[in-house]
């Protein structure tokens, strides 16, 4: 259960332009009520002026709304309905009534027209409000729109809400992971950046802690026996119950909380093991703990599992499936091109849940190579989760600050198909139409580092209105075939 991430506490105001019958908002609002099967707080004072705005937004915000629908349920007043948007506090959305029994003298609300006036108005004012692809229906249909709105309003509050805490700089060669950290700022996102010792004092501090035989007991049955270093499962639960507690004394004034790490060179010999398998833990009740100290990964990863409302990983966009493979268990069995394919890896920080049931606690072949005498047994690189990712959609996405100060984002939706990897970490063979294409045009185009966030379903509608509604004006997605990219070689 994810325990990091808000809860969306909806309000809706319905406006009414004063030569507009206002029986048409109250009507067509309650009816928006009765069709919602969420919670939706009605608030009972209807805007026709600036002075209504203010009652009905002080009405909302008693009633502990964090997220606004705001109903034109006739043409509506442009200047005190977008107003809503300066005064709440929280993500509006802003939508439209289509007309309803075919009166259309007295019934008439000509909210279609309305919504081009509160458009305008939102840009005139430089606010920013939620608008559906087409945000004009009956009441059936804007239920179905606010609950598409739903997961778009928790990752703002989210975003607006969250804390990033860091330990130690990105390891050397690892600068693709950069961080300017006044995006995130501009995001509302608060960052607190400790060194690696901060971390070591703290975790020294945590040894013989009471909870930590709770905790190797919930891990043992995570893994099931024979899946895990009984061993080593009071260092790791040692480490958890260090970061979850820097987390609760270190959020401050922020209601939610991400971490990004720094887990290599030096990490594994002075802890004594791999975090990976701790992290996919805290990953895996919402607290996202990105490798590399990839600050942006880890606000990804965040984002992500407000959105679907599950837990999500940080892969690598990391190999190419060889020929060999693509012919024996892809080709004729999906349609997909060899080229559309790669794997997504990382060490082992993919929660269990969304690993094959051969998954178990390992150690870092990688790290081992690197950090352990040549044929000696693993021992510090010991810590984390392998398996081959459960086959099922996905969506990889980033927001990213690039070296410029300019946010950037990209949303793509794809596969993990049930081909085994046979290789190390935890690791999928994924499958994005077009992928080829997107890799050269967006990722290596708009200089993205290898660190993809990854949602588990497809997502890529509610995360593309999430990046726009945070004003990221820069989001890269596949192209199909018919739709060239601003930069793609026109003679290809």
């Amino acid at each position: 259960m994810l325990t990091n991430i808000p809860e969306v506490k909806l309000g809706i105001i319905a406006v009414s332009r004063d030569c507009f019958p206002i029986t048409l908002s109250e009507s067509r609002k309650k009816a928006i009520k009765a069709a919602y099967k969420g919670n939706l707080y009605e608030c009972p004072v209807m805007v026709e002026n600036e002075k209504d705005m203010l009652k009905a937004v002080e009405d909302v915000k008693k009633a502990d709304c964090n997220a606004l629908v705001v109903f034109l349920g006739n043409f509506g007043p442009e200047t005190s309905e977008t107003l809503i948007a300066k005064y709440f506090d929280g993500p509006c959305m802003f939508v439209a009534a289509a007309e309803g029994d075919g009166d259309l003298i007295q019934g008439r609300g000509d909210a279609y027209c309305g919504m081009l006036n509160c458009s305008y108005n939102l840009g005139l004012r430089n606010l920013t409000g939620y608008i559906p692809p087409y945000p004009v229906g009956t009441a059936d249909d804007i239920a179905q729109m606010i609950g598409e709105f739903v997961p778009v309003a928790r990752a703002v509050i989210g975003v607006k809400n969250l804390k990033i805490i860091t330990f130690g700089p990105r390891p050397q060669d690892f600068f693709a992971c950069n961080a300017p950290i006044q995006g995130l700022y501009e995001l509302g996102v608060e960052v607190e950046e400790n060194s690696e010792l901060d971390l070591l004092v703290s975790f020294r501090e945590h040894e013989g802690d009471p909870r930590i035989e709770e905790v190797c007991k919930d891990m043992a049955e995570e893994m099931g026996e024979g899946r895990y270093y009984p061993d080593l499962l009071a260092r790791l639960a040692q480490f958890e119950l260090t970061l979850l507690d820097w987390a609760e004394n270190h959020k401050g004034a922020s209601k939610y909380v991400a971490f990004a790490d720094k887990c290599w060179p030096a990490f594994p010999k002075e802890f004594g093991f791999e975090p990976c398998y701790v992290n996919s833990r805290l990953a895996t009740r919402g607290i996202p703990v990105s490798c590399e100290v990839d600050i942006y990964g880890a606000l990804s990863e965040y984002i992500g599992m407000c959105v679907s409302g599950d837990t999500v990983t940080l892969l690598d966009i990391n190999n190419s499936v060889p020929q060999s493979m693509y012919d024996a268990e892809i080709k004729g069995k999906y349609d997909y091109a060899l080229t559309d394919t790669f794997m997504g890896f990382h060490c082992g920080n993919t929660p269990s849940c969304k690993l094959c049931d051969d998954r178990a606690v390992k150690y870092m072949l990688i790290q081992h190579r690197l950090l352990e005498p040549e044929g000696s047994d693993p021992d510090f690189t010991r810590g984390t989760l392998e398996g081959d990712i459960a086959a099922g959609q996905v969506t990889f996405y980033r927001l990213q600050c690039d070296s410029k100060g300019v946010l950037r984002s990209y949303v793509a939706q794809g596969e993990v198909l049930p081909v085994k990897t046979g290789s190390f970490g935890g690791i999928g063979v994924i499958a994005i139409p077009e992928m080829a294409r997107f890799y050269r045009n967006v990722l290596l185009e708009e200089h993205f580092p290898h660190h993809a966030a990854v949602a588990f379903g497809h997502h890529g509608r509610a995360l593309f209105e999430v990046f726009r509604l945070l004003g990221i004006e820069h989001i890269g997605w596949n192209r199909p075939k018919a739709i060239p990219y601003e930069k793609e070689n026109p003679f290809l």
